[in-house]
């Protein structure tokens, strides 16, 4: 089986290594799209776009047998769109972090934080409703979050600072659940953990498993593993290198 996974950036690194994990004779291949990153503030057209690239890229060049949307805002508004042109599985983010939200909530208030992008199309919070239509579902945008990933603040002070801010309008509407609605907050997740202890979290890497199973195509041995950006390789590479060791990274041009 040969997988293409795409996000707007080094967030969906965290589906890429639990893949790669729990799936080690598959060949994976990644796409960043860090020329353009963020997605979470930008249109739908523009976001579906930019899916569309993305895709066409990992197929035009390795064939590959599905798709893994690694990024909550495509996941929102491009994961029907990209099924319907390439005629591929497409697996996103959305539906099993919902579902796994839904099963392990036992008070029914859920939470989820995302990019404004993902709040705004309500992709959670109608498939939470649509499993269950009694839960109580609240959201919370944090576009401050993925910036500050992105440049490598994880354990600062300031981003502390932004996780009370924003996780803690959410805990104090009485949540025991809450879903990191974008691929980049996992690496938030210890932090989140250890200032919001009651919480259980739910992380869309661990939670897509499940649908990639699912998927039955035949496995080759061996798996092979790529990973691309669209700009500033190298420093891709110093951040990857934290999250999946010794990591090689090709830099490419996708756009049309």
């Amino acid at each position: 089986m040969t997988i293409g996974i795409f996000d707007s950036g080094v967030g969906g690194l965290t589906v890429f290594k639990s893949i790669a994990e729990n799936f080690p004779e598959m060949d994976l291949f990644y796409l960043g799209d860090t020329a353009r990153v963020p997605y979470g503030n930008k249109s739908p057209s523009t976001v579906k776009r930019y899916s569309e690239e993305c895709a066409s890229f990992l197929i035009a060049n390795f064939n590959v047998d599905a798709l893994v949307i690694a990024c909550n805002t495509a996941s929102s508004y491009a994961i029907d769109f990209l099924r319907e042109k390439f005629g591929i599985p497409v697996v996103g983010v959305v539906a099993p972090g919902s579902y796994q939200a839904v099963k392990t909530s036992i008070n029914k208030k859920i939470g989820i934080i995302g990019t404004n992008g993902t709040v705004k199309s309500r992709s959670y919070y109608n498939a939470i409703k649509r499993i269950n239509g009694d839960i109580d579902v609240y959201q919370k945008a944090c576009p401050l979050f993925v910036p500050l990933v992105e440049e490598g603040r994880i354990h600062h002070e300031i981003t502390d600072m932004v996780i009370k801010e924003y996780v803690g309008i959410l805990h104090s509407k009485g949540i025991d659940t809450l879903i990191l609605g974008c691929t980049h907050y996992p690496l938030l997740k210890k932090r989140i953990k250890s200032l919001f202890p009651s919480l259980y979290i739910v992380d869309s890497a661990e939670a897509i498993l499940k649908d990639i199973e699912n998927l039955n195509i035949p496995f080759k041995e061996n798996g092979k593993r790529e990973i691309f950006v669209t700009d500033d390789a190298c420093s891709f590479e110093k951040f990857a290198q934290q999250i999946l060791g010794e990591t090689k990274i090709s830099e490419v041009n996708i756009e049309k």
